[in-house]
């Protein structure tokens, strides 16, 4: 098969040719139609995030099954799949508790400690893949479907966490970022007034189109003032931080009002100072959110199947200019996600 493959850390791809993979009792092999190109498989490119060498990176695939190892029920040939990210077991209380990126047993991720879907086919263990629901044509769409898994399961599992609520006010730190601007988007479909925060000014009228009903230029304007300003005082309800440096972080503190909560995704993951009397006072919370439930990447796929939302997707290429497509990524050109064609839908 034909594959992406890193031979290490901020090294070219290399459009080789590589031995197709074969199942292994309780495994299953997909073909690859697309795979999402974002920001987190670029930092294993770069060697911001460790991995071990030679691998095939990619995670967020669209892709059809063609092969299953002994053992394996509720997957055959033609099921039309997705896949979730991390290795996890499946068998541990968190994941009987449907809370899989807590697994105590977890093998990693998908195209980080095995190769992923940068490659015409993809080995995994037969339950992390995700069976597609019905109405979605992913043959027609192959790089958006793959993309929710990430790009709209992040934001749909916010919505839960942070509790948003209609007519509630949310601020998106990062929305001009591959999943800030789908928060945004999915803020307004709760019914939210949402509020960008960025320095990418090339992406404000991207926010906009996206539900941003105001935008703020961070690198303007002192951003804890101007989302007071914009609430009267009052303060926002929510703060979404895709960027989590010290500075996002502790301004969207500052920014909270009554019942506020402040929910943080990686990003930078630094640590910052925020009011223990405001949150005493006003009964603030501070949240952390990992990566999505395999339940809330179903809820995703069918909030699309539905035709509630679409994603994002701006650049599609095919595995020759994937060098190009990272380029890309790398200086955040990318408005919304990127991703890769793999193999023609059968």
């Amino acid at each position: 098969m034909k594959a992406l493959v890193l031979k290490g850390p901020n090294t070219p791809f290399e459009l080789t040719t590589v031995p197709d993979p074969v199942p292994g009792p309780g495994e299953a092999v997909a073909r690859v139609l697309a795979c999402g190109s974002g920001l987190t498989i670029q930092h294993i490119k770069a060697g911001r995030i460790a991995a071990t060498f030679p691998r095939i990176i990619g995670h967020e695939i669209t892709a059809e099954i063609v092969a299953a190892g002994a053992g394996v029920t509720g997957l055959a040939a033609g099921d039309a799949v997705t896949a979730y990210y991390y290795l996890n077991c499946g068998h541990c209380r968190w994941c009987h508790s449907n809370l899989e990126p807590l697994c105590v047993n977890s093998g990693g991720n998908v195209g980080k400690d095995c190769d992923g879907g940068y490659a015409e086919y993809i080995k995994l263990p037969a339950h992390i893949f995700i069976k597609l629901p019905e109405g979605l044509d992913y043959k027609t769409h192959p790089a958006e479907i793959g993309v929710i898994t990430d790009a709209l399961a992040t934001p749909c599992k916010v919505l839960k966490r942070a509790r948003i609520k209609a007519g509630e006010t949310v601020a998106v730190f990062g929305a001009g970022g591959g999943v800030g601007i789908h928060q945004l988007m999915m803020a307004k479909w709760a019914r939210a007034r949402v509020i960008a925060v960025d320095v990418a000014r090339n992406k404000f009228d991207a926010c906009r189109k996206a539900g941003a009903d105001e935008v703020i230029d961070a690198s303007a304007v002192k951003v804890a003032e101007a989302l007071l300003d914009l609430t009267n005082g009052q303060g926002i309800d929510v703060a979404v931080d895709y960027v989590s440096s010290t500075s996002t972080l502790e301004a969207a503190a500052k920014a909270l009002g009554r019942h506020g909560r402040l929910v943080t995704l990686g990003g930078a993951g630094q640590p910052f100072k925020a009011s223990a009397c405001d949150l005493l006072l006003k009964e603030q919370e501070i949240l952390g959110s990992r990566y999505v439930t395999r339940s809330e990447i179903l809820d995703a796929l069918d909030l699309v199947a539905r035709g509630e939302v679409w994603p994002l997707v701006t650049d599609v290429r095919p595995m020759a200019e994937a060098e190009a497509l990272h380029e890309r990524v790398e200086r955040g050109d990318i408005t919304g996600r990127a991703a890769l064609l793999v193999s023609a839908a059968s």
